[in-house]
Order: C-alpha cells, then structure tokens, then sequence
C-alpha cells in the first residue's frame, strides 16, 4: 500500500508552473531563454499600495486576522462589487483567501462529492480540472472551438447538463485564449441555468479589467439577477493591480456557501496575510485611473505581435478580446523536420523546438485543446520582439 494519497494520482503539477522552472534551470544553466510562460503583469505595484504595506507595519498590524477577511477589505471588496458589476453583497457574502485560486480550490473541496460532475469549458485554464478531479468529482469537458470564439453555447451547456451536474465553472476574460463573453452570449447561458435549478455557477473574473477593443465586461450574476443565489462570482488583486506576490483574492456569493468555504479555509490556511489585506484595501479604494492606461498597453502588444505572427507561415495565433494570452495554433507545421532530423509529429515536439531556440512556452494540451500552444504577452515590446525574432528563425529552418 503507497504511503499516499491516490487523490495525488489523479492531479499533475501545473504545466505552466512546470514550464517556467524549466526555463530558470536553463537560464541558470547559462542559457539565453524568453519565458513566455506564466501571466504575470511586468508592471510594477502601484506607488499607492506599495505605502500601503508600509504604513500597514507602521501600525502593527501583524496580528493573526480574521478567516475571512479584515473587515474594512470585505467592505472595499463589497464596493468594488457594487460600484463595477452592480452586485450587492451583504458582509457575510464576501470572503478573502489566499489568490483567487484558494478560493477556487476551496469552493470546489467544501461542496463536490464523488460522482458530482463540474462542467468545465475547453480551453481551460490549467487548474480547474485538477481541481475537480482531486475534489472527487467527474470533470465535464466541453470542446469550445474556434468555429464558437473559443466560448461556450447554450446547446453545448444544455447537452452537458446532467442529474448529477453540480458546476459550471466560467472564466472571462478566459485563459488562455483571451475569449470575453458578451452580455448577451451570457445571457443564453443564463437562460438555460434557470432551467436546472441544481447547477450552479463559479465564475472566475481575474481578468475583468483587461478587456480590448472597448468590450464590455460583465459577469453572470449581473446579467441574470435571479442567479446570484447559486452562483460564486471570484476576483482578485494579482492582474489589474500587479500584486501577484500578495497572494490575495476575494469572493461573492450565497452566505451558506460562503460560510462553508471559510469553514474549510479555517482548518488550512486561516486567514490571509494581514500585510497584503491592507495592500487589497487600498487597491481596491485607491485610484483606478492608471488600469484603462495598462490595459492599452496590452492591447498594443497583442496588436504587435499579430503584426509579427504574420511573418511566421505555420503558426495561426487568435485574436484575444482580452487578457494577456496567445494560444496559437501549431498544427500546420507537423511533418516537417528540424535541421537535426527531428520530425515534428506534435505540439510537444513545436514547443521543444522553440525552448531549443530560446522562447518558452505552454502546451494547448495542458488547456484541454490540440494542437495549440499559449504564449504569455506579458512582457515589455522588446522582449516579444526579440522572442518572435527567435521563433522566426526556430520556424523558418523547418525543411
């Protein structure tokens, strides 16, 4: 008998995690590698936030805080749900963890059972699955392709649906293909969840704030009112505010299921660092103005590297209606060989041949769709122009 857990067999570490410490053994290696792995902002912390921490431990606060959050963050979380998506929360609706990943995690630990299904749209970010999977749960892919914006439809909801549905888990602005749902494509969706009481909604909203082209973001809960009582709408600090350190995201939803995830959060990590809620405070109630200035900026490197992606025949890249995300299709160049002799037979096989000529990134695989590969743009415009300028080259000497 193994010493642990079969829950371990049925998970994997992250691909994206796995993919970006590759990259920092090559490049502590010596090796000249452009890690385009992992979506993190290279903006710097706001100068606001950054006094905040500081003005924080000025006044001691380092006491242990409580399970679900300070509350003057649970109040300046309940305003920023009022305020932008026009959801109101009472305080006992809204919790804090450790990211809006925890509280994802813990969302799914605290209700899912073994047999209870989690429809989960394909591409998907990376940890949804595992985290039904180590839940108990039966993951539900539904292949959302290209032909659909990468989204999901309210027939492909409906076919999924089953008895034993408990979840649909929405992410918009998605990872990793940068899909945002209309008002009213979520307004389809919202028409068939009022059909089965039984399923409710976890949304994951991270990346609310980068939205391109002047698109409209909005979230299920407000635009189908009566779903807010089964619906868990999550968000956090790590993407607008560049706080990714900080650890911290924050959640809105039915008391009952708010007071369970604390209960489970209780027992594991208690509650977040009292230094980064004060950082969330202010982040949240400070100035917003420079967020619409860093998602143009954004919008100018997808805009670029689209530009740059039509000098590379073999490789299709989508365009993202928001996030900071290229999930690029890499079909076509299967069957041609590497000067090595290497015959490329699959996205692997692409992807390894890009990290050979320094650019690291995420297989499509990893989301739930083939034959892709994701590329964080999250970089500054000189950075992508020198990485594109190795995968022109890493593409170009393919026979």
């Amino acid at each position: 008998m193994s010493f642990y857990s079969s829950k371990l067999d049925r998970i994997k570490i992250s691909p994206s995690t796995v993919a970006a410490q590759r990259a920092r053994e090559l490049r502590a290696k010596g090796h000249d590698i452009i890690a385009l792995t992992t979506g993190e902002p290279d903006f710097e912390t706001p100068p606001h936030v950054k006094r905040a921490v500081v003005e924080a431990l000025a006044r001691n606060e380092t006491r242990y805080p409580p399970i679900d959050g300070i509350p003057e963050l649970k109040e300046a979380a309940r305003h920023k749900f009022k305020r932008e998506n026009g959801l109101d929360y009472m305080s006992d609706q809204i919790m804090v963890g450790t990211g809006s990943k925890q509280i994802l995690f813990n969302a799914l630990m605290a209700t899912i059972g073994p047999g209870d299904e989690a429809i989960i749209p394909a591409p998907y970010w990376i940890s949804y699955l595992d985290m039904v999977l180590v839940s108990d749960g039966v993951p539900v892919e539904v292949h959302c392709g290209p032909e659909n914006g990468f989204k999901l439809t309210p027939q492909q909801l409906e076919a999924a649906i089953t008895p034993c549905t408990k979840w649909l888990l929405l992410n918009s602005p998605n990872n990793p293909t940068g899909a945002v749902y209309s008002r009213g494509e979520l307004r389809g969706l919202a028409d068939v969840l009022l059909r089965h009481p039984h399923v409710w909604v976890l949304t994951d909203d991270i990346y609310e704030h980068l939205c391109f082209d002047g698109i409209e973001f909005t979230t299920i809960a407000q635009v189908e009112p009566a779903l807010c009582h089964r619906t868990l709408t999550v968000n956090g600090v790590s993407k607008a505010y560049a706080m990714m350190g900080f650890r911290l995201g924050y959640a809105g939803g039915p008391k009952e299921l708010i007071r369970n995830i604390v209960k489970l959060q209780s027992q594991s990590t208690a509650g977040v660092s009292s230094i980064s809620q004060w950082a969330a405070v202010e982040a949240l109630n400070g100035p917003q103005e420079f967020i619409p200035e860093r998602t143009a900026s954004f919008q100018k490197r997808r805009d670029r590297v689209l530009e740059m992606f039509k000098d590379i025949p073999g490789l299709q890249p989508t365009r993202p209606q928001g996030a900071f995300y290229m999930f690029v299709r890499c079909g076509d160049l299967f069957g041609r060989t590497t000067p090595k002799g290497m015959a490329l037979a699959k996205e692997q096989d692409v992807v390894m041949h890009l990290l050979d000529h320094g650019v690291a990134v995420v297989l499509g695989a990893a989301y739930g769709m083939s034959p892709y590969f994701r590329m964080s743009i999250a970089a500054d415009m000189k950075t992508l122009e020198q990485a594109f300028l190795r995968i022109r080259r890493a593409v170009g000497e393919l026979i």
